[in-house]
């Protein structure tokens, strides 16, 4: 059975910074691709960011690259989403997601609950 959990999430001015956790159980953290999505209001859920197996295998979307870090820490099972410059149109509700494989052509799996990102003055 796999599962995912996310925290990290909170509210933050713009230019903050938040680090986001998604910490996984019932598979090995390299069984498959995890990515980072966010909802935002009037907005389909999107891909933000993924990692392969391999911590050199990542993906950004455009809109957050430079801004953005995905990693992973296979002793504790849990992907992290570093967040940096952090702007208004960052906030949504961010979700973590098992995927076959990264890329907007892979669609989320088994996903977590979600956490809270608030980009506000």
């Amino acid at each position: 059975q796999v599962e995912l959990v996310e925290s990290g999430g909170g509210l933050v001015q713009p230019g903050g910074s938040l680090r986001l956790s998604c910490a996984v159980s019932g598979f090995a953290l390299d069984y498959y691709a995890i990515g980072w999505f966010r909802q935002a209001p009037g907005i389909e859920r999107e891909g933000v960011a993924c990692i392969t197996g391999s911590p050199k295998s990542t993906y950004l979307v455009e809109s957050v690259k430079g801004r953005f870090t995905i990693s992973r820490d296979n002793r504790k099972k849990t992907v992290y989403l570093q967040m940096n410059s952090l702007k208004p149109e960052d906030t949504a509700i961010y979700y973590c997601a098992t995927q076959t494989a990264c890329g907007a052509g892979f669609p989320g799996l088994s996903w977590g609950r979600g956490t809270q990102v608030t980009v506000s003055s």
